[in-house]
């Protein structure tokens, strides 16, 4: 029996790539396709890389109204959007991937502080489970809500988890120097991602302010069971795709390289997806281009207290719409990698 898909919000660039991972997945079949903003039209005049693959129409539909049609709708909505339309009577009926900051972080003051916004949905708040695949399997296997996490947080989380998890990092001193091609910015004009400002160009942007903050110290704080706070500095990339996090942090004792590579491989030696590199190779964006797979390495300083480790995913995919599917896998108990195994595309 084929999963019954809707994606709401298509014609984002999350949304087009989650057509596309969906239309290679063997389990699923798309049902509903919905954009406000390109309603009536047909997908692949939208998006021509789709010509002979997708000859739906985008519809606007109530989701109270597709919810007892479908097993499963992923929502690529602006942030606020979820919160206002989503009902527990639609959740009782199909399972949804929100891919807004909806639903990512537990305190309502919190979200509308960093996205000043009000949140209108605080019942479904913590039935919400935070989708970061790797460190959240069990939860999201039984959830019918699940909050996919931001590009940056994916990508933060998943460099220091082994480490927070383990006790060893200072929770004081961690920074985070991300950076970001212009698809993170979504597919709507703005002044800062037209070629003549972003080429030929590096910014900062959102300097100790960016809303991705609070949610990866939730989810630090949650693994090392105190608060953690964290440096976030993104910038501006004059590339399409791709997130790199170089991450510094102090440890709490001297170790070897050794002693930590044995962490990160206790906790991904496993993990289809996390894929550590050579001792003296860091991971670079180019490596995981067009798909799910997050590459991870890391050195120390020379005395063995500080660390520095390097963390790149492609943001369409495991920061968005890969990890979207990678969660709806775990909630139909299919295998977890299913509709996910593309090799990187290179050179591009």
């Amino acid at each position: 029996m084929m999963i019954k898909a809707g994606v709401i919000g298509a014609t984002g660039y999350a949304g087009s790539e989650l057509v596309r991972i969906l239309y290679h997945h063997p389990e699923v079949e798309i049902k509903v396709l919905s954009s406000k903003n390109h309603n009536n039209q047909v997908y692949n005049s939208i998006y021509e890389n789709f010509n002979k693959i997708c000859e739906m129409k985008c519809d606007e539909n109530e989701l109270e109204t597709i919810a007892s049609q479908l097993d499963i709708i992923f929502l690529t909505l602006p942030h606020g959007v979820t919160s206002k339309l989503l009902t527990q009577s639609i959740l009782k009926n199909v399972k949804v991937i929100d891919l807004s900051a909806d639903f990512r972080l537990k305190s309502i003051e919190v979200y509308e502080e960093w996205y000043k916004i009000k949140h209108n949905n605080k019942d479904l708040l913590n039935k919400a489970v935070y989708g970061i695949s790797e460190w959240k399997r069990k939860q999201i296997s039984v959830s019918r809500l699940i909050a996919n996490p931001g590009c940056y947080p994916t990508c933060a989380i998943l460099c220091l988890s082994p480490l927070i998890k383990e006790g060893i990092l200072d929770p004081d001193n961690i920074i985070i120097d991300a950076k970001s091609g212009v698809s993170g910015a979504g597919r709507s004009l703005t002044l800062t991602t037209h070629f003549s400002e972003c080429n030929e160009s590096i910014k900062p942007y959102n300097v100790t302010s960016h809303r991705h903050t609070p949610e990866i110290e939730q989810q630090l704080s949650e693994l090392y069971g105190n608060e953690i706070s964290v440096t976030l500095t993104p910038h501006l990339l004059p590339m399409n795709r791709g997130i790199l996090c170089t991450c510094y942090g102090n440890l709490k004792d001297s170790y070897s390289y050794d002693e930590i590579k044995c962490i990160y491989e206790k906790y991904y030696h496993n993990e289809f997806f996390i894929r550590l590199t050579k001792k003296g190779v860091f991971p670079e964006t180019k490596w995981v281009k067009g798909s799910n797979y997050c590459d991870i390495g890391f050195i120390l300083h020379k005395r063995g207290d500080k660390i520095i480790i390097i963390g790149v995913i492609d943001n369409l995919i495991k920061g968005a719409a890969g990890q979207a599917v990678q969660n709806m896998n775990l909630m139909f108990n299919l295998e977890e990698n299913m509709g996910l195994k593309a090799i990187p595309i290179f050179p591009v």
